[in-house]
């Protein structure tokens, strides 16, 4: 009877099929390479989290090289959606509401999935840096667009020399947001948290 009841969950894992069974995969791996780091996820450690053998990872991922692949595009691509909508394709009107809103936008992505963000963001494993770069790029070149008229609608002296300062100072105060919120303690919600960073960064840019 033992030895029936530990190969029944591994017929069930492997009736499932592999096109429903890698977002599962995926998961496990997202889970260990949060826990553990990138170097510890391989066939056999998401085998053993799943409790299938390795041929039901194998048929879902040639190798450990294919499943990071997929591992990082699929979170990368949700760490980029989450930029963009923090930072909608607007013009920045000059007011703090316009801040205030794209914290908490992305804050809430953060909230929504925390584990690709605690793997990606600010990550300095080699494996996962160019996806955390790609996300930073965006979000210079977004806030860049944005900041840009809203300077010159505030008549801030020297506007383009201070622009990519004032640019560092926004990104590097979401990073700072989204840090607080992986590792805080449950002080602060997105909404309360995205209000406070939002006002201050608005008050910072606003008397530069």
């Amino acid at each position: 009877m033992a030895s029936d009841s530990a190969v029944r969950p591994r017929r069930r894992a492997q009736h499932l099929g592999p096109e429903r069974r890698r977002p599962q995969v995926l998961d496990a791996a997202l889970r260990i390479a949060v826990d553990d780091g990138i170097a510890a996820v391989t066939i056999a450690a998401v085998a053993e989290r799943l409790n299938v053998t390795r041929p039901v990872v194998y048929a879902c991922f040639a190798d450990r090289v294919e499943l990071l692949d997929a591992l990082l595009q699929r979170e990368e691509s949700y760490l980029l959606s989450g930029i963009t909508e923090a930072l909608p394709r607007r013009r920045v009107e000059a007011d703090e509401e316009v801040f205030v809103d794209g914290f908490r936008a992305l804050l809430s992505t953060v909230a929504t999935r925390p584990d690709t963000w605690k793997l990606l963001y600010g990550n300095p494993d080699p494996a996962v840096a160019s996806s955390f770069g790609r996300g930073r790029r965006l979000a210079v070149e977004r806030c860049t667009r944005r900041l840009r008229p809203t300077l010159h609608a505030w008549g801030t002296g020297d506007a383009e020399r201070k622009l990519p300062a004032l640019v560092e100072l926004w990104v590097s105060a979401g990073e700072g947001a989204v840090r607080t919120l992986l590792t805080g303690d449950g002080l602060w919600t997105p909404e309360s948290l995205g209000a406070f960073v939002g006002a201050a960064v608005y008050r910072a840019l606003r008397e530069a």
